[in-house]
């Protein structure tokens, strides 16, 4: 390959080169090269090209908690991302979104709520988002030793979760330990998982902007954790060199200093200003060279420059989209996803009951199942079209839309609240959409160009919610919650009867949810982000620092916490078993425990492993998620899961951003949601604990 590599990069001249490290690179046809355009997306399915199944959002699939079934999903959109390629192929199409290199996943941590593109993530939590985004690239990439199925990139490196607005020049200041310990594991992980490209952020970085920031990209991705793979921009991202960051004055300087900084592919249009930037002594061909030869590798890994018969993947057609057993998939992945917030015991409805009436501004709303960087697909279940599909003939269903999604209703008659007094159970579909909530451009509806800078659900919702229970009384309301990020629930808590949060549920979004509702599956969903109970109780928007955030370090009590979900059964832990009390710095020990299902539900449970540092040198945090295990058991059954503590594990990162490993007293928690007492008064029962001794 290296000889392959040399001899091309011998016969371009300079211009074809620059050419080649754009995103939407020219056909050579001297040489037989076709034209490949780069960008293409495959957050929760093929994004942005046609017909595709459309799996939930990624925070969806974060609250799944499940590493298996996110590589069973990114295995499927692979199959599908190389049938669309081939398709378009064979039809002599190369534009934008048919190739093969994929700007997924979104690894950023989500570390505040107001942050719109959050819901792309897998949440706020460092290993968790480690462990699904490493599944997500295996399933991208496949398992063949020679050609990879499709090449993933981990973004937005580093450092980079809002604001949406300031973005293009941004500096986001983390100390070294917060790096190390929060914003960083994740790029590490996948890094060591193979990923084959990372996209450097808009934002800068402690000074520097991402794209050209030395410590990230040399000392760390490169020299540290030895990357062998390509770097792109963010779309646009060298303009802001000039534009936003004012670092450089010219778009010359620009494509100089992203190639010294080491950036392979430029995604957007600076970097055919290479040519002139060579003649102005800026940059040298050679320098130039040595960054399109790692880019032209992953052309060649991919087979894009082989013929046809060589590759693995050439039998994938468009047979392999959409397919039956991909929206199954899309269904189990959904249903998985969902989080039983509420439960006065009216959930699980019967689905034979006399009449239903189902309401809310979202329960026709197809935007809410999609969330953003979506495919399209020709059957999109909608929440009420899952409702109508799940009730017997016999029962009667009413809709009426009820208020709009944010703002009061123009008229003021009300035609639809009076339905809840006269039905059996209400279903009351709520929340936000992708109007309201995403990146910088898409949210049509935000003043706050995609941020949440309002952390309450509109209020009209909740005066309509009000009116639906007081019409209903005694009768249950159900409150159906969409959105991508954490919301002020209370009232919505303490009017309904139940309250299940849904996410963007993809394509069987409709289905999943009355799967649940109706009890044909008990819902096992997690929160995989805490829910403050107000903006109040968290630090500045712009603040990086992580004191005070997320469930590591947030000192108010949480409305709801990271890990949370109820269930339609119970879940009985035995005590903590460790294979030793007493350890040496470099040994692991083991932690069993004995899960029962002791309640009359076949359930899913995500049993969680939580280490807690008990003395410190410096600020820790108070617990860490270490271990996640997701477990089904039929009523009456039991099953024993064991976890591994590593040295890693009890690992301090100190104020210098080194891990290091201090003698003292750990405390295990294992449970079915985060320690701490929210998580007893909302119904789940209280962790076991045990102590070990390292030394």
């Amino acid at each position: 390959m290296e000889e392959r590599i040399q001899d091309l990069i011998n016969r371009l001249t300079l211009e074809e080169k620059a050419w080649q490290m754009m995103h939407n690179s020219p056909a050579i046809e001297r040489l037989d090269i076709p034209e490949y355009n780069w960008w293409n997306e495959a957050l929760h399915g093929v994004g942005r090209s046609g017909v595709a199944t459309v799996f939930p959002q990624a925070i969806g699939m974060g609250a799944t908690f499940d590493e298996e079934l996110i590589l069973r999903v990114a295995t499927a959109i692979s199959d599908e991302a190389r049938g669309n390629h081939n398709t378009a192929v064979k039809n002599g199409y190369r534009r934008q979104y048919s190739g093969l290199t994929f700007w997924t996943p979104n690894i950023n941590i989500f570390r505040d709520p107001r942050w719109g593109r959050g819901q792309e993530t897998y949440g706020e939590d460092p290993y968790l988002t480690a462990r699904l985004g490493t599944a997500f690239v295996k399933g991208l990439q496949g398992d063949d030793p020679k050609y990879l199925k499709t090449a993933a990139a981990a973004k937005h490196y580093a450092v980079h979760s809002g604001p949406e607005k300031l973005r293009h020049e941004f500096n986001a200041e983390a100390s070294l330990k917060d790096m190390w310990e929060t914003y960083l594991p994740a790029f590490q992980a996948l890094v060591d998982a193979d990923v084959e490209t990372i996209m450097c952020a808009y934002n800068a970085t402690n000074g520097e902007p991402c794209c050209a920031n030395k410590y990230l990209l040399q000392d760390v991705l490169r020299d540290k954790w030895n990357f062998k793979g390509h770097i792109v921009s963010d779309c646009w991202a060298l303009v802001d060199f000039y534009e936003g960051h004012k670092v450089v004055e010219t778009p010359e300087e620009a494509a100089a200093l992203g190639i010294k900084s080491g950036v392979n592919l430029n995604c957007g249009s600076v970097y055919p200003s290479l040519v002139e930037a060579v003649n102005q002594g800026l940059v040298t061909e050679e320098e130039i060279d040595k960054q399109l030869s790692v880019l032209l590798k992953t052309k060649f890994k991919l087979g894009l420059l082989d013929p046809e018969e060589n590759n693995p993947y050439a039998h994938l057609s468009a047979e392999n989209i959409n397919t039956e057993e991909h929206r199954q998939l899309a269904r189990e992945v959904a249903q998985k996803s969902l989080v039983l917030l509420k439960n006065d015991n009216v959930l699980p409805l019967r689905n034979d009951l006399s009449k239903y009436f189902i309401t809310g501004p979202n329960a026709t709303s197809i935007e809410v199942l999609l969330g953003n960087y979506h495919g399209v697909n020709p059957n999109l279940v909608t929440i009420l079209e899952g409702v109508a599909a799940a009730i017997e003939p016999q029962s009667q269903l009413q809709y009426r839309q009820g208020t709009l999604l944010n703002r009061p209703n123009a008229n003021p008659q009300d035609w639809a609240s009076p339905n809840a007094g006269n039905s059996d159970a209400t279903i009351a579909v709520l929340g936000i959409s992708g109007v309201l909530e995403g990146e910088e451009g898409e949210s049509i509806a935000s003043e706050t160009f995609g941020d949440r800078l309002d952390y309450n659900l509109p209020q009209n919702q909740i005066d309509y919610l009000r009116k639906l229970k007081e019409a209903a009384e005694e009768k249950p309301v159900v409150a159906v919650i969409t959105g991508g990020s954490p919301m002020n629930l209370q009232e919505v808590h303490e009017i309904a009867d139940a309250v299940l949060l849904v996410w963007y549920p993809g394509e069987e979004g409709g289905n999943a949810v009355a799967d649940v509702i109706f009890g044909k599956i008990s819902p096992s969903g997690r929160l995989p982000i805490t829910f403050p109970r107000s903006l109040d109780d968290l630090p500045p928007y712009e603040d990086y620092n992580m004191q005070g955030r997320t469930y590591k370090y947030m000192n108010a009590e949480p409305m709801y916490p990271f890990g949370y979900g109820l269930s339609y059964t119970d879940f009985e832990y035995s005590d903590i078993s460790l294979s030793d009390k007493r350890i040496r710095k470099e040994n692991s020990l083991k932690a069993a425990i004995t899960v029962t299902n002791t309640g009359k539900t076949k359930a899913g449970e995500v049993v969680q492993l939580y280490v807690s540092d008990l003395k410190t040198s410096v600020r820790a945090p108070k617990y860490q998620l270490y271990g996640i295990k997701r477990i089904e058991l039929a009523p009456g059954a039991s099953e024993e899961v064991i976890f591994e503590i590593t040295p890693e594990m009890m690992e301090l990162v100190n104020n210098e951003g080194e891990k290091i490993l201090e003698s003292g007293d750990f405390k295990v928690y294992v449970g079915g949601s985060s320690p701490g007492k929210r998580s007893t008064e909302l119904g789940v029962q209280e962790l076991k604990e045990a102590i070990f001794t390292l030394r």
